[in-house]
């Protein structure tokens, strides 16, 4: 019967009112005309880069923090003005920007080379030339004239992970072979172990300077929430307590202005959906419980065995101890999941290595901790809204076949 009627739905839904007056202001990729609470990293990015506006190569940049806290949009936001003051001198510069988590762009070395050739206005195949060859293409083109190249790799240890650090090798030695042009790589990454990893030549030559954005507090969410919903809703839409319920939301997930503009934009499409006219307290907890629901269960069912594995360990052992485990704990718990669900069990280095990839995406919390001449370890507790638990360990029971 719906079906028949699905004309005159969509007619009568372009004639209501939408309580938005510009959504895409509530997400990650806008650009505001001015960012707030992180003047000292633009004026720490701005100065390091200044000397690109010289024709000077500025020095390598690696920022770092949690998901959510600005750094992407700060470096955008800085690089937008240096291209805008290059274009009104008439100064040769370029700005690459490249996000190395979308699979098609950057999930290999050759992919990732191919598209900083088409950024130059090259053709390259999906695939069939040699890599060394697509390198070739790549440095010819950014040296046919004289510039300064500002790259920038977004989620970079993504890259690293799939592709090893050899890509960031090859960059590091960019600037010798070329003739005319200057090339500065800026890495972002939201894991602050990422650079352990690397090549210590690879290091001391890439990461030149380093930032480290701290996570907003509540009071700045709550102002960056302000700023966004009045340009994205309609007037009197939102009401009392929505911008501080969720700004405590995102303050509770480590200052993550991103997921706190998430809840405010999922928050207005529920309202808009079920016919009312603002945005209430009881919409935001709708939004909190879908977004997390959807993001564990889209999270989960991606990941590999081994890695639900270890998180399958923690949720076992949490509930007996009520506070937080270490890695040696929950390694202990993960072998005899390995020996009950017959996966080979990884090395203790190795499952740390899992447990900093859980930490990234946000499932658990992972700090790291010294036991003085016993040496590091990480002291880990769940990141989970309580009432999704039961959920996650019944998809985990359901993905290592323990049900």
């Amino acid at each position: 019967m719906f079906q028949k009627e699905l004309s005159g739905f969509f007619e009568s839904y372009l004639e209501k009112t939408s309580l938005f007056k510009e959504k895409k202001a509530l997400q990650s990729s806008f650009m505001p005309e001015n960012v707030s609470h992180r003047d000292k990293q633009i004026s720490q990015i701005a100065n390091i880069l200044a000397p690109s506006l010289r024709q000077e190569r500025p020095s390598n940049l690696f920022i770092y923090g949690k998901p959510g806290v600005g750094k992407t949009l700060t470096v955008r936001y800085v690089t937008h003005q240096i291209e805008k003051t290059a274009y009104e001198r008439h100064i040769p510069l370029s700005v690459f920007y490249i996000n190395c988590k979308l699979k098609k762009t950057a999930d290999t070395e050759y992919r990732l080379v191919a598209q900083l050739a088409r950024e130059t206005g090259k053709s390259i195949p999906v695939t069939g030339l040699p890599t060394d060859e697509v390198y070739s293409i790549f440095f010819k083109s950014i040296d046919e004239e004289k510039r300064v190249v500002i790259l920038i790799l977004d989620e970079i240890d993504q890259l690293v992970k799939k592709s090893g650090d050899g890509i960031l090798y090859n960059l590091t030695r960019v600037n010798e072979g070329l003739k005319n042009s200057q090339l500065v790589t800026i890495g972002i990454s939201n894991d602050l172990m990422f650079m352990d990893q690397i090549d210590p030549r690879v290091r001391s030559s890439l990461s030149e300077e380093e930032i480290v954005f701290p996570p907003y507090n509540a009071f700045q969410i709550q102002e960056i929430l302000r700023q966004r919903s009045n340009l994205s809703f309609h007037q009197n839409v939102i009401g009392p307590g929505v911008i501080e319920k969720c700004s405590a939301y995102a303050a509770r997930e480590h200052g993550d202005a991103r997921r706190a503009l998430e809840l405010l934009r999922v928050a207005g499409e529920i309202a808009e959906r079920n016919n009312q006219t603002s945005v209430s307290l009881h919409h935001i907890d709708e939004a909190e419980e879908k977004i997390e629901r959807d993001k564990v269960v889209d999270i989960l069912v991606v990941q590999p065995k081994q890695s639900q594995a270890v998180l399958y360990a923690s949720l076992c052992l949490l509930p007996k101890r009520n506070d937080s485990l270490f890695t040696g704990e929950i390694y202990e718990q993960y072998k005899k999941i390995c020996i009950r669900t017959g996966l080979r069990p990884l090395t203790q280095r190795r499952i740390s290595g899992v447990i900093a990839e859980l930490d990234m995406l946000g499932i658990i919390n992972a700090k790291v901790v010294s036991k003085g001449r016993y040496g590091r370890t990480r002291e880990i507790s769940l990141n989970l809204p309580y009432g999704t638990i039961p959920r996650v360990k019944h998809l985990l029971e359901e993905g290592l076949d323990l049900s």
